[in-house]
C-alpha cells in the first residue's frame, strides 16, 4: 500500500526539496512551488526571528531528536500555543526557508515544523491560506507519510498521541477545506487559479488521502490488533514490527476514526460503519486516550447511525458521549481552542439527539435528558408538532460539511454554488425520512390516551380518511421498529427491535392498544427512601 501511495505523488516532484532562489525565474509562473519560492525571497530572506523563538525551535528539535516525549508534549501542547498567542496570535510563523538554518537544516524536524507552520496558517490567519499555501500543506503531508510509510522498518520518531491524532484530523480538513474551496467557483477571481486547479487534479485528491489512511492501517495491523485486543488476547502478539512501535500502532488506530469521518463527509454511512467493525464501544479502550479523538468518533457514529435510520444505536451512542463530556468538560477549560471545538461539538450532538428523540422517543440518561430539557424542550416542542423548518434547521447545525469526491466542472457558470449539492442531497435524503413520519409525534400522543378507540374516531382527530389512516398506522409499526446493536464489536451488527412505550393491533374497526413500558415510579421510590430516612433519624435519637 506504500508503494501505491508514493506512485500518486507526481513523479517529477520530490518532496520537501527545493532549489536556490537563483535557480526560479523572478515571476508569478502558475506553479504554486515556483510562486512560494519567489513570495519567500522579497518576504522572508531578511526576516528576523525573535530570540525566544530560536531558542524554543532549538529546544523542540532537540526534544524530538532525543525522543523526550514528556518534554515534546509540554513543547507542543503548551510552549508552541503560548508563543503563537504572545508572536503570532493573526499572522503566520516564520517561514521554513528561516528556520532551517536554526535548527541546522534538519529535514524531519522541518517538515514536522511545516505540519504546524500550515495548520496555524488555516486556523489563525486572516484570509486563510493561499492556493499556493493550500498546495504546498498537501506537498509537505505528501513528505510526512512518504517518510513514515517508505522506511524499511519503524522511523525513529516517538510523538505525543495527541499530536498524531492532530496530524490526522488536520491532514482530512485541509483536504475537506480544499474540496469546498475548489468548488466555490464564483469566489475564483482569476483564470490563473482555475487553470491552476485544471492542470494539478491529483492535489488533494479523494483517492490519496484514501490511500494514506489505509496505508497507516494496513502498515500497523491495527485491525488485526484489535479483534485480538477485543477477544482479551495481548495485541502484540499479531503487530508485526511496525504495530508494536507506538507511532504507527496509533497512527493506524487514528486513521480508522479518519475513515469513518471522511466516509461520512461522502455519505457512504454503511462504509463509515464498516472500518470501526473492530472497536468495541462498549469496552474502553488503550488506543484512544485522546479526548477529541473520542468525541469525533462518537459524533460521526451517531450522525451515521441516525442516517441509518437506527435511531436506538444513534441515541445510545450519542447520549454515552455527551455524558463523557459532562464528567470531563472541567479538563479542557484552561485550552481555549479546544474547549471552543468541544462545546461546539457538544451542540450539535444534542440537536442530533434532539432529532432522533422526536423521531423515536426513548429513556435516556437523567443528567442528559435533564440538559435536553432546559436548552433543547423548544425545538422538541416544534419538532413535535411537525414543523419541518425545525428539522431542517436542526439538520443544517448539526451535520457535517458534506464534500463531493470528484473535481467541479470549471467551465460552469460561476454563480453555480455546486459546493452546496452534496449538501442538498443529504437533506433532501433526511426530509423524505421526516416527511415519512412526520404524523407520528401526533398518532402516539392519541394512542397513549387510551386503551381501544374506533378507527373512525382516531381518524377524525387526524382530520384525515380511515384508509389514509390506516396507512399512517402501518408507518407507525414499521418506523419505531429499529436494527438495534445487541452485542459482539461490529457496529454494523444487531437485532430488529421496538422501543415504543405503546403498541396496538387493529380488530376490524377497533383499535386495541397496550403500554409495552412501565413507566418508572419515582413518587413510591420517593416515599419509600423518605420512610427509611425516617426509620434512621428515630434510631439515632432513641440512641
Amino acid at each position: 500500500m506504500s508503494g501505491a501511495w508514493a506512485s500518486d505523488i507526481e513523479p517529477e516532484y520530490v518532496p520537501g526539496y527545493y532549489g536556490s532562489y537563483q535557480d526560479y525565474d523572478m515571476s508569478h509562473t502558475g506553479d504554486p512551488r515556483q510562486d512560494i519560492e519567489y513570495e519567500r525571497h522579497y518576504t522572508t530572506h531578511s526576516y528576523i526571528v525573535p530570540e525566544v523563538i530560536k531558542n524554543f525551535l532549538i529546544h523542540f528539535q532537540k526534544c524530538i531528536n532525543t525522543k523526550e516525549l514528556a518534554e515534546i508534549e509540554r513543547s507542543y501542547d503548551n510552549g508552541f500555543n503560548k508563543l503563537t498567542e504572545r508572536f503570532f496570535k493573526n499572522s503566520a510563523w516564520p517561514e521554513a526557508d528561516v528556520v532551517s538554518p536554526i535548527v541546522n537544516h534538519d529535514k524531519r524536524f522541518i517538515i514536522l515544523y511545516k505540519e504546524l507552520y500550515y495548520r496555524h496558517v488555516y486556523a489563525r490567519v486572516s484570509g486563510g491560506p493561499s492556493l499556493a499555501q493550500r498546495f504546498e500543506s498537501y506537498y509537505n503531508y505528501c513528505a510526512l507519510f512518504n517518510y513514515i510509510l517508505n522506511a524499511e522498518g519503524p522511523v525513529n520518531l516517538e510523538l505525543p498521541d495527541q499530536w498524531l491524532w492532530d496530524i490526522i484530523d488536520e491532514f482530512i480538513y485541509q483536504f475537506q477545506a480544499f474540496s469546498i474551496f475548489r468548488h466555490k467557483i464564483a469566489n475564483k477571481t482569476t483564470e490563473d487559479e482555475i487553470e491552476l486547479l485544471k492542470s494539478n487534479p491529483k492535489i488533494w485528491n479523494v483517492h490519496s488521502v484514501l490511500n494514506v489512511l489505509h496505508s497507516l492501517v494496513e502498515k500497523s495491523n491495527i485491525n488485526k490488533q484489535l479483534e485480538v485486543y477485543t477477544s482479551g488476547g495481548d495485541p502484540d502478539s499479531v503487530a508485526g514490527e511496525f504495530g508494536r512501535n507506538s507511532l504507527y500502532k496509533m497512527l493506524g488506530y487514528y486513521s480508522l476514526v479518519g475513515l469513518l469521518r471522511l466516509h461520512s463527509l461522502l455519505g457512504d454511512y454503511y462504509q463509515a460503519l464498516k472500518v470501526l467493525e473492530n472497536i468495541d464501544f462498549n469496552k474502553n479502550s488503550l488506543y484512544s486516550k485522546v479526548p477529541a479523538c473520542q468525541i469525533t468518533k462518537y459524533y460521526y457514529v451517531g450522525f451515521a447511525y441516525m442516517m441509518m435510520r437506527r435511531y436506538e444505536d444513534a441515541i445510545r451512542t450519542l447520549s454515552t458521549i455527551l455524558l463523557y463530556i459532562q464528567r470531563t468538560k472541567t479538563m479542557f477549560q484552561n485550552k481555549t481552542q479546544l474547549y471552543d471545538q468541544i462545546s461546539k461539538m457538544n451542540d450539535k450532538m444534542y440537536t442530533l439527539l434532539s432529532i432522533c428523540l422526536v423521531l423515536y422517543p426513548m429513556r435516556i440518561d437523567e443528567s442528559v435528558h435533564s440538559h435536553l430539557r432546559e436548552k433543547y424542550q423548544d425545538k422538541m416542542n416544534r419538532m413535535q408538532k411537525g414543523e419541518k423548518q425545525e428539522f431542517e434547521t436542526s439538520f443544517s447545525f448539526a451535520c457535517p460539511k458534506f464534500l463531493s469526491p470528484v473535481p467541479p466542472n470549471y467551465d460552469s457558470d460561476g454563480s453555480v454554488t455546486m459546493f452546496k449539492e452534496p449538501y442538498q442531497l443529504q437533506l433532501l435524503v433526511f426530509k423524505e425520512e421526516v416527511e415519512q413520519q412526520i404524523l407520528i409525534p401526533t398518532i402516539r400522543s392519541y394512542l397513549k390516551l387510551y386503551t381501544t378507540m374506533p378507527i373512525s374516531k382516531l381518524a377524525a382527530f387526524m382530520e384525515m380518511n380511515e384508509e389514509e389512516l390506516c396507512t399512517q398506522l402501518m408507518c407507525f409499526k414499521h418506523k419505531m421498529k429499529n436494527l438495534v446493536w445487541t452485542k459482539g464489536p461490529s457496529c454494523l451488527e444487531g437485532e430488529f427491535q421496538s422501543a415504543s412505550e405503546v403498541d396496538f393491533y387493529i380488530d376490524k374497526t377497533m383499535v386495541h392498544i397496550a403500554d409495552t413500558k412501565v413507566a418508572r415510579r419515582y413518587g413510591d421510590f420517593f416515599i419509600r427512601q423518605f420512610h427509611k430516612f425516617d426509620e434512621i433519624m428515630r434510631s439515632l435519637k432513641s440512641a
